[in-house]
């Protein structure tokens, strides 16, 4: 079989027509989504981007490969030990593409992902590594055209092949050509993030938040704050355009296959890292914490020769990508993989998924969540600067954008989520090579890794701003 792995940095799926996004951001995705299964509950169990990639491509959870942070030990993988193998295709933690290389697959990735996160270990199991040389910066003319190059030369000559293209226009900068205008320019952004919200949010604090957006004097696509709906328009208008750019790409990719014949002999799947906030939490760009807006993902599969949709309800992990299309292109899934497959769900049109899930997070904030029911719950052990309480409950049905905790209104949801996240825990360390931890050794260092070290800069800048209250709440929480 031949795959196609368009992998689509911080794409939130809400985002997506298909979706039921009122804006026309993802015309080919949706195509494609007419034709396939479009998952509507696929979260990323580690985020952001170097936690959650480890965890699809190896198989395991952050709790276990280690890889939870961005920077500091626990932005590297747990070392074997003294079982180490000789060579990748004897490691006994061998991932994803390894299993793939076993089955036959010629396994190829065009992606500056490595190097943009010292993270070398991604290269196992790929035959072709093509790094676009630029650290996450490209734009998608920059990285599709060495793809339709990769098709012209073997798609019709190679005949198992696993092709991963790694797209990066929605991450923060948004950083789509000014000459591609502004598809969005006469349509009004999102209603739910009112005036009386960004207000609130303003006067409030955190890095990323309304006062202090993660803006660039060289992407004129992103403000410096956000003191109301038309500041917030120009902003989603920046990010809504980085997903229609991919999108385009995305469809010479699809004209590609049709020139070569090859369209219906190839399975394509789109999915993401993690999603983007933008307002949910008074964070604005980035991804920095455990929330239903970070760690949801669209998750489109269209295989060969399909044409009928359907949606899978199914709760699943980003990760269980490894097992399914490991046992989909008939390869034997590692036993110490965390991975569970939905091959059947997706042959087999079953409304299969996990009871619940454990998402975690520990870059800009260090939060463990549970998904469950209706629900996310979240427990915050380091907030990252930001005006967090403990523990956070929101209806995701009924309040998508968190803006109401019910933690204090329903203790028995709270009390489920602490002994779901409890029984996660002892089940996780359970199956530990070692019995550690990363999110203690992240907290033993200070913190997640981008706001380590920020303290007394940011309580000056809320001082200047007229925060000096938040000022002192922070000095009082760290310092002490």
């Amino acid at each position: 079989m031949k795959v196609i792995y368009y992998d689509i940095d911080t794409l939130r799926p809400d985002h997506l027509g298909c979706y039921g996004y009122e804006r026309n951001t993802s015309p080919n995705i949706d195509a494609i989504a007419s034709q396939g299964v479009r998952f509507d509950q696929c979260f990323a169990s580690d985020t952001p981007c170097l936690p959650s990639r480890a965890a699809l491509f190896t198989g395991r959870f952050g709790i276990h490969t280690g890889i939870i942070n961005h920077g500091g030990v626990a932005a590297d993988m747990k070392l074997e030990g003294k079982d180490r193998g000789f060579g990748a295709l004897e490691g006994k933690n061998h991932g994803w593409m390894i299993a793939l290389r076993k089955a036959g697959y010629h396994t190829v990735s065009i992606s500056p992902f490595a190097e943009r996160h010292a993270a070398w270990w991604f290269y196992e199991g790929f035959n072709e590594m093509i790094n676009t040389g630029k650290c996450g910066k490209e734009t998608a003319d920059e990285v599709v055209p060495l793809a339709l190059d990769w098709l012209e030369e073997n798609a019709l000559e190679k005949e198992d092949w696993f092709l991963h293209v790694n797209v990066w226009d929605p991450h923060t900068p948004y950083r789509a050509p000014l000459e591609y205008g502004n598809p969005f320019e006469e349509e009004p952004a999102p209603k739910w993030l009112t005036d009386d919200i960004i207000h609130d949010q303003y006067h409030s604090y955190g890095p990323h938040s309304a006062h202090e957006t993660p803006a660039h004097p060289s992407y004129p696509r992103m403000l410096p704050e956000i003191k109301d709906r038309n500041d917030f328009k120009k902003w989603i208008d920046g990010y809504d355009t980085g997903i229609r750019y991919a999108d385009d790409f995305l469809g010479k990719i699809v004209e590609k296959l049709q020139e070569l014949k090859s369209y219906d002999d190839v399975m394509i799947i789109i999915s993401s890292d993690h999603g983007e906030n933008h307002g949910e939490l008074n964070i604005y760009g980035d991804h920095q914490t455990a929330d239903y807006i970070t760690n949801r993902i669209p998750m489109i599969v269209k295989l060969p020769g399909q044409t009928e949709s359907w949606v899978n309800h199914g709760l699943h992990y980003n990760c269980d990508l490894s097992a399914t299309f490991t046992e989909l292109l008939g390869g034997k899934v590692n036993p110490r993989w965390d991975s569970c497959s939905f091959k059947d769900a997706i042959e087999q049109k079953q409304q299969s998924g996990r009871d619940y899930l454990v998402v975690s997070h520990s870059a800009w904030s260090c939060q463990r969540s549970v998904i469950f029911d209706d629900y996310i719950f979240i427990k915050t052990y380091h907030d990252g600067l930001k005006n967090f309480p403990k523990y956070m409950l929101f209806n995701f049905k009924q309040d998508p954008h968190e803006q109401n905790n019910l933690a204090d209104q329903r203790p028995d949801l709270v009390e489920k989520g602490l002994s779901l996240l409890n029984t996660w825990y002892d089940e996780m360390m359970a199956k530990s090579d070692d019995g550690i931890d990363p999110m203690q050794v992240v907290l033993q260092e200070g913190g997640p890794f981008h706001t380590r070290g920020m303290l007394e800069g940011y309580c000056e800048r809320l001082e200047k701003t007229g925060r000096k209250e938040a000022a002192e709440k922070l000095k009082s929480q760290y310092q002490d």
